[in-house]
């Protein structure tokens, strides 16, 4: 039998795999490339668990990602034009401006008027806030407390308004 043909054990460590390279013929060996994956780091097992985990709970998860959003854009829009704050203030009004419209057209009583309600005061901190902040800075005076806290009742709002229906 020829030795091209038959097995040749040997003996490696667990785990360990080999490759069998052909005997090269001729007078120029072509190159060859042997690919050997590396093991991912501990950082990287971490980071992609953490990833994966976040990914599987995003829509739980939107507001606290609209609040960052809109921390960021307004740290742009202050850095880029401290003026953009006088553009974004009339939008403080205008779900004041939508809730008397919308009261005036179908007046309801009773929870879905206390929804309204709450819906109109909240948006209209989160557009003032977001007028301030594009105005005067995001980590200006009270306003990442006021940021944190908005985040909180709406995170707290969307678990709880989710997990009912």
């Amino acid at each position: 039998m020829s030795s091209r043909t038959r097995t040749r054990k040997v003996k490696t460590a667990a785990g360990v795999h080999t490759v069998h390279i052909p005997r090269q013929r001729g007078r120029r060996p072509q190159p060859f490339v042997v690919v050997v994956p590396e093991r991912p780091s501990l950082t990287r097992e971490v980071l992609g668990l953490l990833g994966r985990g976040l990914w599987s709970v995003r829509q739980a998860l939107a507001p606290t990602g609209f609040a960052v959003l809109a921390l960021g854009g307004t740290t742009l829009l202050h850095t880029i034009a401290w003026w953009s704050g006088l553009v974004l203030a009339p939008a403080a009004v205008a779900p004041a401006v939508w809730f008397a419209v919308v009261q005036r057209s179908r007046p309801v009583p009773g929870s879905t008027l206390a929804w309204r309600v709450a819906l109109a005061v909240f948006a209209t901190l989160a557009f003032a806030w977001a007028a301030l902040a594009a105005g005067f800075g995001p980590w200006a005076g009270p306003l990442p407390l006021v940021w944190l806290l908005t985040l909180i009742v709406a995170q707290s709002a969307w678990l709880i308004v989710r997990h009912t229906r």
